[in-house]
């Protein structure tokens, strides 16, 4: 066997490896059922938080501790305690992304994202799209 081709072949390994390696990176959203059950390991949770249930956040005490009720896309419902401080306009988010582990039936959340309301309504989408065509 050529030189070139052993070279060619490790090199070809060595892409399928990092594809592969990518690909098992990327993660779906899961719920808080699938979290206690694997606890330990980390997930990404999507849903709404719970206001009726209110949050805790005291910068002046513990800036880095906040902690909030979360409802997931399947409608089960998790204390959070997300270590980072509260987002602006959290109260406002149209949805929530936590990422952590889950431990004795509460989330420990290492990240936050927080999906923001439009600030269109679907009344000046439609003026805009139509004084766009016009």
């Amino acid at each position: 066997m050529k030189k070139t081709h052993i070279i060619l072949l490790i090199g070809l390994a060595v892409v399928i490896g990092v594809i592969l390696s990518m690909v098992g990176d990327y993660s779906s959203y899961e719920s808080f059922t699938k979290a206690a059950d694997n606890e330990g390991i980390e997930y990404h949770v999507a849903g709404t938080f719970v206001k009726e249930r209110g949050m805790e956040y005291n910068p002046l005490e513990n800036a880095d501790v906040f902690t909030f009720w979360m409802q997931d896309r399947d409608g089960n419902e998790a204390k959070v305690i997300c270590n980072s401080d509260k987002p602006k306009d959290f109260e406002l988010a149209d949805e929530i992304v936590v990422i952590g582990k889950m431990d004795q039936g509460t989330f420990y959340a290492s990240d936050l994202l927080t999906k923001c309301p439009s600030k269109y309504t679907d009344e000046e989408i439609a003026i805009k799209d139509q004084n766009q065509e016009g």
